[in-house]
């Protein structure tokens, strides 16, 4: 459990409490065959590649001495394989593990499954970037980073908020787009800020509370 030690000063006497603050770490998949292949992939439901295993294994070693209390995680094979093998890695295999649609990728539209590179030549480099990165600019047929936070964020507060308000250290482990979605409610990033916010792939962040939800201290390990 995380938290911090804080003095009580009563008859004369000092005494140090422990106050326990709920931790949050939110992991994006491992590298990804269409990472690599560097294409759009959305809600399509790739593999992971051999490096994003070690990236896994990786993010597992890191987070080997937090004692989790449960997990969530999206519907895709390649979240669901980054959270197994972080669990195998950090000896916690028995954990409940919820997976919900919810947390699924941004789905782009008729951009998945095209390399980003030859969209950009075909469409601008303006244009990709507009559909990439902006946060209310959906590419055709497809969702916004709006559109994204609009399912993340309910699901968060209402599924996963209540067991850190228990003082429940909890892991996520998702998408590029929908974690970033979340970063935007939990730090308080704005439409205009998130455009330059990337999350890379196997890189624990971790957030802690206080018991009231207020949020202290943010890092990646």
């Amino acid at each position: 459990m995380y938290g911090e030690y804080k003095k009580l000063s009563l008859a004369n006497c000092d005494y140090f409490i422990f106050i326990a603050m709920p931790l949050l770490t939110i992991v994006r998949h491992g590298q990804s065959a269409w990472n690599l292949e560097n294409r759009f992939t959305g809600e399509v439901d790739v593999d992971l590649t051999p490096l994003g295993r070690e990236e896994a294994r990786s993010a597992g070693k890191k987070l080997a001495h937090i004692r989790f209390s449960r997990c969530f995680t999206s519907i895709l094979r390649r979240a669901i394989e980054t959270l197994d093998i972080i669990l195998e890695e950090t000896h916690q295999p028995q954990l409940p593990v919820t997976r919900d649609k919810a947390l699924d990728e941004r789905n782009y539209g008729q951009l998945q499954g095209l390399n980003k590179a030859e969209t950009a030549k075909k469409y601008g480099d303006e244009q990709v970037a507009i559909w990439r990165r902006s946060y209310n600019v959906r590419p055709p047929g497809g969702e916004s980073l709006e559109d994204t936070a609009h399912r993340v964020i309910p699901y968060y507060v209402r599924e996963i908020e209540p067991y850190l308000k228990k003082g429940e250290n909890i892991l996520i482990v998702a998408h590029g787009n929908s974690l970033r979605a979340l970063m935007m409610h939990l730090e308080h990033i704005g439409e205009d800020k998130i455009s330059t916010v990337d999350l890379p792939t196997g890189v624990p962040r971790l957030y802690t509370f206080d018991p009231q939800l207020d949020l202290q201290t943010v890092t990646y390990l």
